[in-house]
């Protein structure tokens, strides 16, 4: 059991003793944990989504991938059944699923829910670089893939605070397909903050103050984010 399956378990405890815990309910969090659940999530919300293979009869090119993975560990994309090792199919572990083609752009939409499950604000950015599974370079965009997303999961049970929807976007046409939900705050949230989506203080407010959030959707499009690593030097170390 992860930290957040235990954190969304024993919220309840917390908020009797006047501590909150800001965590999506338990049953959410187990659609996001467990990538078949999840698929299941997207179907129930009307997000089409990459075709689930059956391992017995699998047809290629498609991508193998952990159902509890993350960071893309784990994760390859399988173009002949002569890359298929007894190690990937015999892995309990391991889900099968349509290869999605180089056509489509990484998009990750940082949503802000309220309490009561609403969603308060909606910024897709689109994931121009990545390494280890994390954005590298990104930008936000207001596109069909805001409006897209805006019908579906304006209003998601049990949800709290940030979650982040991670999806492939063909742009050329306008298709969609949903790839993962993580009930937290993304690796490349501090572009949306940037953006002008202040999610750290709606939580201030909601859970300190006990203030009504409004809905935002004044936050800045086409604001471009670079991360990277820096080297620290120093001389005549003891």
């Amino acid at each position: 059991m992860c930290i957040r399956d235990r954190l969304s378990n024993v919220r309840e405890r917390f908020s009797k003793q006047k501590i909150q815990v800001i965590i999506s309910d338990l049953s959410l969090v187990s659609y996001c944990r467990d990538k078949r659940k999840t698929a299941q999530l997207f179907y129930l919300l009307n997000i089409d989504q990459p075709a689930i293979l059956d391992k017995r009869s699998l047809t290629f090119p498609c991508f193998c991938k952990p159902y509890d993975g993350s960071c893309s560990k784990g994760a390859i994309a399988l173009f002949s059944e002569g890359e298929l090792t007894p190690e990937l199919i015999n892995d309990p572990k391991n889900m099968f699923m349509e290869l999605v083609p180089k056509t489509y752009s990484e998009y990750t939409i940082d949503g802000y829910y309220s309490k009561d499950g609403h969603l308060k604000c909606l910024v897709p950015r689109k994931r121009l670089e990545v390494r280890g599974g994390e954005v590298s370079k990104g930008v936000t965009r207001h596109n069909f893939v805001y409006d897209y997303l805006l019908e579906r999961v304006s209003y998601l049970e049990g949800a709290r605070g940030c979650i982040t929807f991670q999806l492939f976007v063909n742009e050329q046409d306008n298709q969609i397909k949903g790839l993962e939900i993580n009930p937290r705050f993304g690796g490349g949230y501090p572009l949306s903050y940037a953006a002008g989506a202040n999610f750290p203080k709606w939580l201030i407010q909601e859970y300190l103050f006990n203030q009504p959030i409004d809905f935002c959707d004044d936050w800045q499009p086409n604001t471009l984010m670079l991360r990277y690593d820096a080297k620290v030097i120093t001389h005549e170390y003891q």
